[in-house]
């Protein structure tokens, strides 16, 4: 299950040809995305997990919705994959979404490090957590 907007990112990932075409776009999407303000960058909404410093702040609502930020532009990026792939889908849908069987169709987990692996996991873990509480 993927929401139309990640179906999109399916197609476009897929037309890139190779890594670093699809590196520029990842960090096209982080650079799109709003900033979070300052004031919501506190440690209730930080990520442990991720080696780079990562905010989620889901947002009220009757779908699921967040916004989301980092200190690093790829992370930037993944944020806004991440968001493409749950915003707009009702609680229920978003933990039954298969996040790593989802993500592989981008074809990223062979380029990202460790680290940025375990801070996807970190941060696919926290949207869940806020959606079963």
């Amino acid at each position: 299950m993927a929401t139309a907007a990640f179906e999109e990112l399916v197609e476009t990932f897929a037309f890139l040809d190779d890594w670093e075409d699809r590196y520029r776009h990842l960090i096209e999407l982080g650079r799109a995305m709003p900033p979070l303000d300052d004031s919501f960058k506190v440690p209730a909404l930080k990520v442990d997990g991720c080696a780079s410093q990562v905010w989620l702040r889901p947002l009220p609502g009757e779908v699921f919705d967040f916004q989301g930020e980092s200190d690093a532009m790829i992370v930037r990026g993944l944020i806004a994959v991440l968001h493409a792939l749950y915003a707009g889908l009702k609680p229920d849908q978003v933990l039954a979404v298969d996040a790593p069987a989802e993500l592989a169709r981008l074809g990223l987990q062979a380029h990202l490090s460790a680290q940025r692996s375990n801070g996807v996991r970190a941060m696919v873990a926290r949207i869940r957590s806020v959606q079963a509480a």
